[in-house]
């Protein structure tokens, strides 16, 4: 089975409508006197507002713009309110607050501006003002859409300097920090208050094309998905390490299916993270709609009810590949131990990995663990000169090497010190937190924008576990279950993490019976040409390499291989 680098699931009634000729169609046929469009801030919302009032104008009805960005508080005081004293310098992250998206909206009076009020004579009957961008649907409105934009892509815009974060004024141009550790959780929350009241949902990722559905379609669709596994839309990103099996292996190129073109490697691969996910609806047309959407409408029958009490509406597994074939070495860092994680940074839980080797050549590394007997202080002192003095650090004087073994995982909670050497695939299944690197040491090398890669000293050395060396990082497989070909191998588990790993070895022809147990699991063939999922819903293929997300509402499932496989299979324990 080849790898599907674009998996889609039908809706639950009607089609895709792509371009803005059946947006216009709606509004006719509604009249609304108030649409309100809300949707992040990223979203190029000047030209989708501009061509779907062209699109009015061809069916004879007159349009006011009013953009909600223009009633948002003075930057200044967003950035107070969003902004946590002790990051407010930090270059690279911030701290995740606790502000509501209509709480930095100066004025919310549901009347649009004077000069939008009296449309031109003679098309009075046909009026509607368009009440656009992030926060919209705090206006009073009689008709509300969301229009939303993949992050892979928001990310992009913000990078090439095409976008302005959340609140600011016009002519700025965005940060990377602020997208992503200020903007994208609070738009994420209030996107999730909205779902349940969306007359369409609209995915902007062509701002020439935008596909759309129905409200009650989207919300049908979503639903059914709870019962059957499903993948979200895989993602591969350009990084500095390199990268190049995703590539030659996988056939994939930077940026997903609907990039522009390749890039210089795919040496990041998101399979399953939550917080950016996708899922593509459709048959011929499709319209990628956030997993969060999924999460937040249904977490009790996608999560499970154990997951949703210890965890809320928050899918708490992440799946992505860390490719370093023919590339280099990854930098040497840690995760938050928990109580920073939440003080600091703002997150309810930390970043807890675990590396698991696919794919690796003779001689390659995984640095994990303090060496025994390491100075921490020659450890910082060392580390400081070689950010101070662009000097090379001696990373083996203070962190424990260990071979690469083909199908082994690494454990990595929270403040071990830890990377993957040049030449592996390393799956991580590990807890959601994905943006908390904080490195010692990136071998002196420049970013893909040529600046030097940042390290963070103080986060990283304020993080180190000086416990944490590496004997019980490197498990030894324990045997759960044998029968009729297959056998299922415990493979990761650690008092720290949360989740466990299994291991599934399915003979020729063989066939494992396995139940979610109301709790979701993650499937990824790590071995083999691949299998076949069974619920009572449906039938999934699953090729090598692929991630599937087995809901908790699917209860029973069935794991079937042609020939020989291996699976890897995570949960919440």
């Amino acid at each position: 089975m080849p790898y599907d680098a674009s998996p889609r699931y039908p809706l639950s009634a009607g089609a895709v409508e792509s371009g803005y000729a059946p947006l216009a169609d709606e509004i006719a046929r509604l009249r609304p006197g108030r649409l309100a469009i809300d949707g992040p801030a990223a979203l190029d919302w000047d030209v989708f507002v501009r061509r779907l009032q062209a699109a009015l104008r061809d069916r004879g009805l007159a349009s006011g713009a009013f953009d909600v960005r223009d009633r948002m508080l003075p930057w200044s005081e967003i950035v107070r309110r969003t902004e946590r004293p002790i990051l407010s310098a930090d270059p690279v992250f911030a701290a995740r607050e606790r502000v509501a998206l209509e709480d930095l909206i100066a004025d919310r009076d549901v009347g649009p501006p004077a000069a939008h009020r009296s449309p031109p004579s003679g098309t009075a009957d046909s009026d509607v003002t368009v009440i656009h961008g992030p926060g919209s649907a705090a206006f009073d409105h009689d008709l509300l859409w969301y229009a939303d934009l993949p992050k892979r892509l928001a990310l992009e815009a913000c990078e090439a300097g095409r976008t302005r974060n959340l609140g600011q004024p016009r002519g700025a141009v965005g940060t990377s920090r602020r997208l992503l550790f200020v903007d994208w959780p609070i738009e994420d929350t209030h996107r999730r208050a909205q779902t349940a009241r969306w007359h369409r949902y609209v995915d902007a990722s062509d701002g020439e094309l935008p596909r759309s559905v129905g409200g009650d379609v989207l919300r049908h669709s979503l639903r059914a998905l709870t019962s059957r596994p499903f993948r979200t839309l895989p993602a591969f990103l350009a990084e500095p390490w390199g990268g190049r099996w995703a590539r030659d292996v996988l056939g994939v190129r930077e940026g997903g299916p609907h990039a522009a073109g390749p890039g210089p490697n795919a040496g990041l691969g998101y399979e399953l993270v939550a917080p950016e996910s996708g899922i593509l609806l459709g048959e011929r047309d499709t319209c990628e709609v956030a997993l969060d959407v999924l999460v937040s409408a249904e977490p009790r029958a996608l999560l499970g009810r154990h997951v949703v009490k210890r965890f809320g509406a928050s899918l708490p597994i992440r799946l992505d590949y860390l490719d370093t074939v023919d590339g280099g070495d990854l930098s040497v860092h840690c995760h938050p131990m928990d109580g920073y994680m939440r003080e600091v940074f703002g997150l309810p839980y930390t970043q807890d990995e675990t590396y698991y080797v696919m794919v690796t050549r003779p001689g390659a590394r995984i640095f994990l663990g303090l060496r025994e007997g390491a100075d921490v202080a020659a450890f910082r002192d060392n580390a400081e000169r070689s950010h101070n003095e662009a000097r090379e650090l001696d990373v083996d004087r203070f962190i424990a090497i260990h071979p690469a073994v083909a199908h082994q995982i690494y454990l990595v909670p929270a403040g071990t010190p830890h990377g993957s050497g040049e030449g592996n695939v390393v799956l991580e299944i590990s807890a959601t937190p994905y943006l908390y690197s904080l490195r010692f040491y990136d071998w002196l090398r420049p970013g893909l924008d040529g600046r030097p890669r940042p390290v963070q000293l103080e986060h990283a050395f304020a993080n180190l576990d000086r416990e944490r060396l590496a004997g019980s990082l490197v498990p030894v497989p324990r045997l759960l279950r044998r029968a009729s070909g297959v056998e299922e191998w415990i493979i990761g588990e650690h008092p720290d993490l949360f989740f466990t790993v299994r291991r599934l070895h399915l003979g020729a022809g063989a066939a494992a019976e396995d139940t979610t147990g109301d709790r979701f699991h993650v499937l990824n063939v790590v071995d083999g040409d691949g299998v076949v999922v069974r619920t009572a819903a449906a039938e999934h293929r699953l090729a090598y390499a692929e991630t599937l997300l087995v809901p908790a509402g699917a209860g029973g499932y069935r794991i079937e291989a042609r020939d020989r496989a291996m699976v890897v299979k995570a949960f919440v324990a």
